[in-house]
C-alpha cells in the first residue's frame, strides 16, 4: 500500500501491522488471484484529486494485471474528478460490461 489515504485507512481498520494489508489491496490480490477468468473495466478522471495527488494509483493495479495476463481496461478519463457525475456519465458502459461477462446479454 503505497498511497496516503490508502495508509491512513488500512491503519484506521486493520492495525499498524502493514504484513496483513496485503489480503485487501487489490494490486496486491490481483497478483495471487487463482480463480475464474477476469475482464475488468476501470474508469479513472484525470481530474480527480485523489488521483492527480497519487492517492489513487490505477496504474499499479494496472501492472499488477498486466503481470497476470489478467485483461483490464483502463480508461482515463479527460476533465473527469470524484463526482456523481463522473459515475452517472459511465455506469451503463459498467454494467454492460459486467452483463457481458455475466453472460446476462
Amino acid at each position: 500500500m503505497n498511497c496516503p489515504w490508502g495508509q491512513k485507512a488500512f491503519t484506521g481498520y486493520l492495525g499498524e501491522d502493514k504484513s496483513t494489508w496485503t489480503q485487501y489491496d487489490s494490486s496486491e490480490l490481483i497478483k495471487n488471484y487463482q480463480g475464474p477468468d477476469l475482464n475488468i473495466l476501470i474508469d479513472q478522471g484525470d481530474a480527480d484529486n485523489f488521483y492527480v495527488q497519487k492517492q489513487l494509483l490505477p496504474e499499479a493495479f494496472q501492472e499488477s494485471c498486466k503481470a497476470k495476463g489478467i485483461p483490464l481496461n483502463l480508461r482515463f478519463q479527460k476533465g473527469y474528478d470524484h463526482s456523481y457525475y463522473f459515475i452517472s456519465t459511465f455506469i451503463d458502459d459498467h454494467l454492460d460490461h459486467h452483463a457481458k461477462h455475466l453472460s446476462l446479454l
